[in-house]
């Protein structure tokens, strides 16, 4: 895997109020599963796609995440920190403030997010484009979540996190690539949202798509934290029977 992949902001500062009580006092990325927090099974995954440099975006409980994660050697990456400071900013202005760690182009991504795809494709995609970000699909067709993305030449036209209808058949993967140009207009310090964001570009026509064809898998939700645990321990088996399968054919 090539290592030249521009940095990935990981957002990892809302308050999870999906899995209280469970995130009252532990960050939703160290939400233990499958044997130990979701950010270190997370990061071994970014690793090994080929990405060598994340920025963690940190709000709530954040200095947790920091202690656990440290400078990201552990893992095999270099982990940087911005913090929201004071107030919660949102998954918008968290990446506003941490663009000076990010460069002019990076990929995004969300901190309870499992995702299985080449982001070298997904780069070369967006190069290819012209256009100022990237969003990944998924034809979701209502299955996972309600859909929320609709697709015309590799292009998203519209894009509505908060309304939906059945014309909407694709859903937000949870990688995009940005281009620091489309934040750089908000102050430092405002709070918002990245999805506002999003909409307003593809109503401009400057949002290019990526359709990937896996599932994602979450851990923002009880039900996707079952189905995402459920999946870290199948890996895990396959992995071990891999081990013991290798081990019998030295012997």
């Amino acid at each position: 895997m090539p290592s030249a992949l521009p940095p990935l902001a990981l957002l990892a500062g809302g308050l999870a109020t999906r899995m209280h009580p469970f995130t009252e006092s532990v960050p939703k990325s160290l939400l233990p599963i499958s044997g130990e927090p979701f950010l270190a099974h997370q990061l071994r995954l970014l690793v090994s796609q080929g990405f060598n440099e994340v920025v963690l975006c940190c709000g709530h409980l954040g200095k947790q995440i920091e202690r656990f994660a440290g400078d990201g050697s552990r893992f095999g990456c270099h982990i940087r920190y911005s913090y929201d400071g004071d107030a919660l900013l949102g998954t918008g202005g968290a990446l506003r403030r941490a663009l000076p760690l990010l460069g002019e182009r990076f990929f995004v991504m969300y901190g309870d997010s499992y995702l299985s795809l080449d982001p070298v494709r997904v780069w070369e995609a967006f190069v290819a484009s012209g256009q100022a970000a990237l969003m990944t699909v998924w034809r979701n067709e209502g299955l996972l979540e309600r859909s929320n993305v609709e697709v015309w030449d590799r292009k998203i036209i519209r894009y509505d996190k908060w309304n939906h209808d059945d014309s909407l058949r694709y859903i937000d993967y949870g990688l995009s690539v940005l281009s620091a140009d489309v934040l750089e207009a908000w102050p430092e310090t405002a709070p918002f949202d990245l999805a506002d964001t999003m909409a307003r570009l593809a109503t401009e026509g400057r949002l290019a798509a990526c359709e990937v064809s896996q599932r994602f898998y979450e851990i923002g939700s009880p039900e996707g934290f079952r189905a995402t645990e459920k999946m870290l321990a199948g890996l895990r088996m396959s992995r071990e029977s891999e081990l013991v399968a290798s081990i019998g054919g030295q012997a």
